[in-house]
């Protein structure tokens, strides 16, 4: 065997998995309700995901490949301009954008020492212990995140750079020291996010899209302070859960260490003043988060991070060959954007409001409790099949609130509210199911098998905690 054949074995054998269960779904008849079209993108689509769990080849590529396919097909759209122009919708997406462009803002803080020098005395103050370092992070993002209506903004562009900047204070970095400390912190960042963008109405945009959609289809007012409330006892044990679980469950090789901190403070004496360029990026990101803050009725989160990097364009804190040369960030834009592609296909087909209708069909004849927790489970684990909690919200919200506002026996407020709730938690079950997910994906630290696990664990338990004491709590409420 040559060296090529011999390197391409394992791919190939990755592949078998994801290929074998497309074909599988190929040959069952297509069920009713259903055009074959539909039926084969969904095909399409399990593999691509299957595929990206398996990662036979990079994850850029298996997205670009199962949307290549479905244009050439004509899955989504029969007519082959339309099919050429559905394929690109991702690259015009919103939210890819976003989350590129924060990864050019992280570039700006490692450029300028801007995140090294923030770093050194977060580790100042709090390094003495690891498990310090992940409840410090959590609460910064517990801080913005009642400010800050976009968890890839927040925690991309203002929270992860630093975050970054901390694993190598200790020597670790992606690869084999990556579980010293760097995988604890992006992953105890990661998974409080999604708790505090639960938290919080203004936390997360698709919150607003549900307050919206509860007054429209259930007549259910929900106030700021009455969606705080209804989250409160929910939100408190599973942020203060979160850091000390990960640590548990992924746990860092270096749990303490005295001399760091006193090696942090040496070092930022030798750092000196701070310089002019770490001024302008300090002046740069305040002012995106102000803009991210108070602008968001007359300019997009996304049109604001265009802006700051433009700025950081033309100040001199990044170059253009920089940009060109952040092959993460092109990477995660690629990944991204094939994957809010697929997913929007499974709207188009009609496959997302099928599924919809014949999962609360089949929950119908349950008793009351088990029908409110199968409706709750199956819109939770639904976003499987989406790479936008927007998306999610659009697609799936209305059909789910429309059978509760046409089911006398359920509590409406309460399962509504759940419903609600679930967007900020979902977020952490898979590396593009919210628009920071990449962007903590692409820092290398958490590898794939451990962030598919690692989601599908924290996932669960997010549930169980939601459903086990946030049911009976807002039903208490109600009363």
């Amino acid at each position: 065997m040559t060296n090529e054949a011999a390197a391409a074995a394992p791919a190939l054998r990755r592949a078998i998995v994801p290929l074998g269960l497309g074909l599988g779904i190929v040959m069952v008849p297509v069920p009713a309700g259903l055009t074959p079209s539909a039926w084969h993108f969904f095909a399409l689509f399990t593999a691509t995901i299957a595929a990206l769990i398996a990662e036979p080849l990079p994850g850029p590529v298996i997205g670009l490949l199962g949307v290549t396919i479905a244009a050439l097909l004509g899955l989504v759209a029969p007519d082959p301009a339309a099919s050429i122009r559905w394929a690109l919708t991702g690259f015009s997406d919103s939210t890819v954008w976003l989350m590129f462009v924060v990864l050019m803002l992280a570039l700006g803080y490692q450029k300028t020492g801007l995140g090294h020098r923030i770093a050194l005395r977060l580790v100042e103050r709090l390094g003495s212990r690891t498990l310090g370092l992940g409840y410090a992070v959590a609460c910064a993002d517990l801080v913005l995140a009642p400010l800050t209506p976009s968890n890839t903004a927040r925690a991309g562009g203002i929270l992860f750079p630093i975050i970054r900047a901390i694993p190598t204070l200790y020597g670790s970095s992606p690869g084999p020291t990556a579980h010293a400390l760097g995988a604890y912190l992006m992953w105890t960042s990661f998974a409080a996010m999604c708790v505090t963008s639960s938290m919080f109405l203004t936390a997360l945009a698709p919150n607003l899209l549900a307050q919206s959609m509860l007054k429209d289809i259930v007549r259910i007012h929900v106030t700021w302070s009455e969606w705080f409330l209804g989250f409160l006892p929910v939100g408190v044990i599973l942020f203060a859960l979160t850091p000390l679980l990960v640590y548990q469950l992924y746990p860092p090789t270096l749990r303490a260490s005295a001399e760091v901190p006193r090696w942090a403070r040496a070092e930022l004496d030798g750092l000196g003043d701070i310089k002019r360029s770490e001024v302008v990026m300090a002046l740069l990101i305040t002012a995106a988060l102000g803009l991210w803050i108070l602008g968001g009725s007359w300019l997009s989160p996304t049109a604001t991070a265009l802006l700051v990097l433009c700025l950081m364009l033309l100040t001199g804190i990044v170059t253009w060959d920089d940009v060109l040369g952040a092959r993460q960030a092109w990477n995660a834009l690629v990944w991204f954007a094939t994957l809010v592609t697929l997913a929007d296909g499974l709207n188009r087909v009609g496959f997302l409001g099928w599924f919809a209708a014949g999962t609360v069909g089949a929950l119908t004849p349950l008793p009351v409790l088990a029908k409110m927790t199968g409706i709750v489970l199956a819109f939770f684990l639904a976003h499987y099949m989406f790479a936008s909690l927007t998306a999610h919200t659009t697609a799936l919200l209305p059909a789910f609130l429309a059978v509760v506002a046409a089911s006398p026996d359920l509590p409406q407020r309460p399962l509504s509210l759940l419903l609600a709730y679930t967007l900020g938690l979902m977020g952490v079950l898979t590396p593009y199911a919210t628009g920071s997910a990449p962007i903590y994906y692409a820092s290398g630290y958490i590898t794939r098998r451990e962030f598919w696990r690692l989601g599908a664990i924290f996932g669960l338990v997010y549930l169980a905690v939601l459903l086990g004491l946030g049911l009976p709590y807002l039903v208490a409420l109600t009363r």
